[in-house]
Order: C-alpha cells, then structure tokens, then sequence
C-alpha cells in the first residue's frame, strides 16, 4: 500500500462539503480493520468522544436513515425507535448500508450519499467546538463545527445514546 501523505484526493464528501461552502480540516490516519472511533482518535491524539460515526440503520418499514453519534457511545435503538416515531430501527446489513450511501462500511460519510436520507445526530454532539466525521474513505476524517450538521445537512438531534 502506498504511504500517504497529508492530503487524500476528493471524495464524494469533500466535494460536497465545498459545493456547500463548508470549511473543513483534513485527518489522514492508518485504516485498521475494526479499529472503529477509539483507534482514530488514538492515532490522531483526539478526543474519541469527539470523534462522530457515521452509522446507516433502518426503520420498521426497511427505510434507510443516518445517526451520528459519538465514538465512544452506542446507540439505543430502542430511544432512537420512540424519537423519531417509529416501530423498530436496526443497523442495515453491510452491503445494504454501502448501496444506500455510495460508501464502504468503515468510510461512511453522512455528506455526498448516494441516496437522500433523514440524518439523526446525538444532540450532545452539537455542544462540541468541533468534530472530527469521516470524509467519505477509510482512514480520513474531516474536521468541522458541528452546527454544520444542521445548518447543511439537516440533521435531526435525538437522545438515544447508551451510557457507557
């Protein structure tokens, strides 16, 4: 595997990210199978409670939606279910989560999907100066405020972490 440098070329995400304006950071970091949030935010000296996944879960009816959360917390899918008004929500399946997001698990971005869906974020989230979330690739998070998660993105707060 090439070494990488400090700049990764555009995704889907960055280009989204610019076409709406948004100032963002780049984060290059080794990609390790499984190592989630707490592996990130070791290699990039961050807060993993500021490090924010990008998870693609669908409700009773198989429609997909996103939850942002952060990355050291799970989400309860039973206070996601009552939030948001419906019966049940699971995580999708691998391979249904990349065909709704354009994404490969591990590098999923909430900006620039390849389908439009409802975006629920952690309102705890949305008190944090800034956020790092994955800019659309394995191994490469961006930096942002997280107002942008509403202002662009439209996302929905919800309560539905898990106390750890």
């Amino acid at each position: 595997m090439a070494k990488k440098d400090k700049h990764v070329s555009e995704t889907p995400a960055t280009a989204w990210l610019k076409q709406q304006g948004v100032a963002f950071t780049e984060h290059v970091y080794e990609y390790v199978e499984h190592g989630g949030t707490a592996e990130s935010a070791r290699q990039l000296g961050a807060d993993e409670h500021a490090v924010v996944k990008t998870l693609v879960m669908q409700d009773a009816k198989a429609e997909p939606l996103i939850v942002l959360m952060h990355g050291d917390r799970q989400v309860s899918t039973k206070n996601l279910a009552r939030a948001i008004g419906a019966k049940s929500v699971e995580p999708c399946k691998p391979e249904v989560a990349q065909r709704h997001s354009g994404y490969q698990v591990g590098g999923t971005s909430p900006f620039g999907t390849r389908k439009a869906m409802p975006v629920y974020v952690e309102a705890s989230v949305l008190a944090l100066p800034r956020i790092l979330i994955n800019g659309g690739r394995r191994g490469f998070l961006v930096g942002i405020e997280p107002r942008v998660l509403v202002e662009q993105l439209g996302a929905h707060p919800v309560e539905c972490a898990l106390e750890p």
